[in-house]
């Protein structure tokens, strides 16, 4: 499918909420692929189920807002008729006009450098799409059931807790998929901040691999990859959750310029917004 298609097949019948892909109502066949990574932590003061279900939730609701939804595990692949938020569409700024610089590149099996940039730009893309739990956009539909690239990991203090995620994206969009890499884990001998730092450095360079080797597994060539990671300390008397996930979502019709849907592959996430201010 040509991305205009997919971003006009990519819109939800609802006004003010996005909605999960494959529900009824949608434009189309596309979906959009929006990415989240945060951390929750709550006193350890109930039970251990409880505590997890909080820890939870306190990671969906904090940071990029993706609280109240029903959460469907999917497999880890933005396709041929999906799109991702903040790099095809409403791009960010440094990927819209190139000044993203890699943070190193790794070796794919034909011999070609690939560059690794920082997943931070769009992960700030989709907190502008979805806002905070205090200035809400356009966020799900509450009890909106909705698949998601998603792991998890939840544990009681002291130790140190992290989520991490990666996506590769194909050389090809018309033949092959972008690749989500999802990790999530604890590390309670990394006290010290140089520690987590030096660790999750190694997991990045880790990801960035086994990111490559997946692609020699089924031939796909991947031309750019975007890592990224989120660490917190977990005191005794607390638990943590690290959550990664990527939502396969629909657009609110408010989230639509006026110019259309497809308007919005040659936008920059600042002309977007502009385009949609006061909505």
């Amino acid at each position: 499918m040509k991305l205009d298609d997919v971003v006009n097949g990519a819109v939800g019948p609802f006004d003010e909420y996005c909605d999960g892909y494959g529900n009824a109502g949608a434009s189309g066949l596309g979906y959009i692929s929006v990415l989240k990574l945060q951390t929750g932590k709550v006193r350890a003061d109930m039970d251990e189920i409880l505590e997890g279900i909080v820890s939870y939730d306190r990671a969906e609701t904090s940071g990029a807002y993706v609280g109240q939804i029903n959460m469907v595990a999917a497999s880890s692949f933005c396709g041929l008729n999906g799109a991702v938020w903040g790099y095809h569409l409403a791009k960010h700024g440094s990927i819209a006009d190139g000044s993203i610089r890699p943070l190193f590149t790794r070796e794919r099996g034909d011999g070609v450098e690939i560059p690794i940039y920082s997943v931070e730009p769009l992960l700030e893309a989709g907190g502008r799409l979805f806002g905070s739990v205090d200035e809400r956009r356009f966020r799900l539909l509450p009890g909106a059931h909705v698949n998601c690239a998603v792991k998890n990991h939840t544990v009681k203090g002291p130790t140190s807790i992290w989520c991490a995620i990666g996506l590769a994206m194909a050389d090809d969009r018309e033949r092959d998929s972008n690749l989500f890499v999802e990790d999530a884990g604890d590390a309670p001998d990394l006290e010290s901040d140089e520690q987590r730092v030096a660790y999750l450095d190694r997991l990045m360079e880790n990801m960035a691999t086994s990111i490559v080797r997946c692609g020699d597994n089924s031939k796909v060539k991947y031309k750019e990859v975007f890592l990224g990671y989120r660490t917190e300390w977990i005191p005794e008397g607390y638990v943590g959750c690290a959550l990664t996930c990527a939502p396969y979502v629909v657009l609110a019709r408010d989230a639509v310029p006026p110019g259309g849907a497809a308007a919005m592959l040659s936008m920059s996430l600042q002309e977007w917004e502009d385009a949609v201010a006061g909505r």
